[in-house]
């Protein structure tokens, strides 16, 4: 299995279903898959941090209380099954005001690697969309795109200078070929 500093993740369609702006902690739930791979993962040394567009909360249509109890039910989850979660960092611009927090923007990747002394470079991005996988690349991580959510869109429109370092059905599979169960 490749080292990596720290394993950074998309939330919605990476982790959990997205059918759209969560706006209630009820409405949140991970993939089937999501926990157990992560954990298989955290056993092979590894550390996490989610990096996450909510511009549903500028929008008007996620309340801040609501995301942050959506936020801390996913940290208590990851603490349960000693997932070791360094952080969630969120972005809640909307994209016509979006700032360089937003992905894929640097700004959320180096706010979380000046917090825990992360090197970006030997870090892994895994998400489900083209601003998930530019930012990884943009700061020079390994990338791997989930085909979960939007990612089979991604895919089939994903521009040639932003190509991912691996293409997986879903972060189950991805677990499986990190940790060299399957090649």
């Amino acid at each position: 299995m490749k080292d990596y500093d720290t394993i950074f993740l998309d939330r919605d369609g990476t982790i959990n279903p997205d059918p759209g702006y969560i706006s209630m902690l009820d409405d949140f739930q991970f993939f089937d898959f999501t926990i157990s791979s992560l954990k298989k993962l955290a056993d092979g040394g590894n550390r996490f941090c989610i990096v996450t567009n909510q511009s549903g909360v500028d929008r008007g249509l996620i309340e801040q209380r609501n995301l942050d109890e959506i936020h801390t039910f996913i940290q208590n989850e990851f603490q349960i099954n000693n997932i070791p979660l360094l952080g969630i960092y969120v972005c809640t611009d909307h994209p016509e005001q979006a700032t360089e927090r937003r992905k894929p923007g640097p700004g959320l990747f180096t706010e979380a690697a000046q917090d825990h002394n992360i090197n970006l470079k030997k870090s892994l991005m895994i998400g489900d969309s083209i601003a998930d996988i530019e930012g990884g690349n943009k700061l020079g991580m390994e990338t791997m795109l989930v085909l979960t959510g939007c990612g089979n869109q991604t895919k089939k429109t994903i521009p040639d200078e932003i190509q991912p370092t691996f293409v997986v059905s879903s972060l189950q599979e991805g677990a499986s070929i990190l940790l060299g169960e399957c090649r």
